[in-house]
């Protein structure tokens, strides 16, 4: 399992340098059901290998000028204040036996399971739906700027609370609200992706024992990916992936969600 498992973080990385996201969402699933990890602890390896993964992708964006660091910034700040409040006093605040009726018993693991599951089906509509941008709020940047902060935000929660990127979230924000042209918002979501996830990972890795050797395989593999991908965006329009990965996600997330239930049904 651990070779599909490395093969998958490839894939993973392949996916983040195409299209700027989507493939981190993937990255939760592998790690609990093909290495085996605890789904809390995925959540926190999770935001170390996308965050490295995207630093990396980062640069060529960076090199070329596709990267607008003043949405990052406005994007970048309510997010990292999101992230840090979510894994600091949030997450802490589940307890591992969330509910029980009747018998049925949903534990911390299998809740967190079926919220990534669950976004997962919502980030998989976004990619396999029409992307183009919608222009019903034309130029009112002060307008679209606030809600731009407001998407950062809950970008910042799901990423604390799952272990996500939320580049799916975060691309369509950018061209749609901002109107940043699409290359640019692939690099933009790519430092935004990298700062979320390696200060949420740093926000909470007292709370928790770390596989370093595990951790520094699966992300050096995601990291060769990452530069695949990004060499792959000079030729491949990521864009025209995006629908077909879409349905992959969408496959995998309604599988997530059967299996889970499977689970809470015969313990």
């Amino acid at each position: 399992m651990e070779i599909i498992g490395y093969t998958a973080s490839v894939l993973i990385g392949i996916s983040l340098g195409l299209i700027g996201g989507g493939g981190s969402i993937l990255i939760v699933p592998v790690l609990v059901y093909l290495f085996g990890i605890d789904a809390l602890l995925a959540t926190e390896y999770s935001l170390f290998i996308v965050g490295v993964s995207s630093v990396v992708g980062s640069f060529s964006y960076l090199k070329k000028g596709l990267v607008d660091l003043k949405m990052s910034l406005i994007f970048g700040i309510p997010s990292i204040t999101s992230i840090f409040i979510t894994r600091t006093y949030l997450l802490p605040l589940i307890p591992d036996e969330l509910i029980q009726i009747k018998g049925f018993l949903i534990t911390k693991n299998i809740f967190l399971l079926l919220i990534f599951a669950g976004l997962m089906i919502l980030a998989s509509y976004k990619m396999i739906r029409n992307n183009t941008p919608i222009n019903g709020l034309e130029n009112h940047s002060g307008q679209n700027s606030l809600l731009a902060i407001g998407e950062g935000t809950i970008v910042g929660i799901v990423t604390g609370l799952v272990g996500a990127g939320g580049g799916f979230m975060i691309i369509p924000a950018l061209v749609n609200l901002l109107k940043v042209p699409m290359k640019t918002a692939i690099g933009t979501s790519l430092v935004i992706i990298s700062l979320n996830s390696l200060i949420g990972f740093a926000s909470s890795i007292n709370h928790s024992v770390i596989d370093w050797k595990l951790l520094m395989s699966i992300t050096f593999i995601a990291v060769i990916g990452i530069v695949i991908g990004t060499h792959l965006s000079k030729r491949i329009d990521g864009k025209k992936l995006k629908p077909a990965f879409g349905w992959f996600i969408l496959v995998m997330g309604i599988y997530i969600i059967t299996k889970e239930i499977y689970h809470i049904l015969i313990i």
